[in-house]
């Protein structure tokens, strides 16, 4: 067990924020000592560690509070997004560091492009990596229905999904507005609601913007339907939405 003095000096959180995620519920002390102070154990400890890198990626404490005292957090799965988008951060703040440079070397005069300071794809990764990790209502669906679903129908389900995105591979050289890509488009939207969670239009908007982020979703779109997939998917996608 570790005072909260303790804790303080370890994370350098201050004590009388250590105070403030207590009472608002995010994070309590593991127990009190004789005299009244908070102690926190190894357990604590790595929940604090998970509230911080959210902390890091500008996530409302609200928000946090919902995802890391969510039964089904995966804490693994997490970290995996975190680093991703943590990564993704440290791509912009590159892209940044360039523009000021660029300007600095050309006497502060105007410059036209403006692609440093574009946060949308970090915002739409972020979107849906909250939806993973069981701050909507869409997850906590996935996750009943997941529970009661073997391991190997989970595999034959991921299989299943990236068989229709390779029938959007075959096509995705045609225009994404085309009947076939749209009748792939409700395939996926059914397959979803059926499998997953319900999938209005709203959210397979947002998948769709996920699947082109640039992250895993592409990478794996377009390893199996081929390079260009996931771009082709959210392209038809947006259209299926307007």
């Amino acid at each position: 067990m570790r005072t909260v003095h303790e804790v303080s000096l370890l994370s350098g959180v201050s004590i009388r924020t250590l105070q403030y995620y207590d009472r608002i519920g995010l994070l309590h002390p593991s127990a009190y000592s004789q005299s009244g102070y908070r102690l926190y154990d190894d357990a604590a400890i790595e929940k604090l560690q998970q509230i911080l890198l959210f902390r890091e990626l500008a996530f409302p404490l609200r928000e946090i509070s919902k995802i890391v005292n969510d039964p089904a957090f995966d804490r693994n799965r997490a970290l995996e997004k975190q680093i991703e988008m943590l990564t993704m951060q440290k791509e912009r703040l590159v892209d940044l560091i360039s523009f000021a440079r660029e300007l600095q070397t050309n006497g502060g005069k105007l410059m036209e492009d403006f692609k440093a300071f574009d946060k949308s794809k970090l915002e739409e990764y972020a979107a849906a990596a909250k939806a993973q990790w069981g701050a909507t209502q869409e997850y906590s669906e996935y996750e009943q229905k997941a529970n009661h679903r073997s391991q190997k129908a989970e595999t034959q389900l991921g299989s299943q999904m990236m068989d229709i995105f390779s029938a959007f591979g075959n096509i995705r050289t045609t225009d994404p507005a085309s009947a076939s890509a749209q009748t792939l488009v409700q395939k996926l939207q059914a397959f979803i609601s059926e499998h997953f969670y319900d999938c209005s239009d709203e959210i397979l908007c947002q998948l769709g913007e996920m699947y082109a982020s640039g992250g895993e979703f592409t990478k794996n779109i377009d390893r199996a339907g081929g390079e260009g997939t996931a771009r082709f998917v959210h392209q038809a996608i947006q259209i299926h939405c307007k």
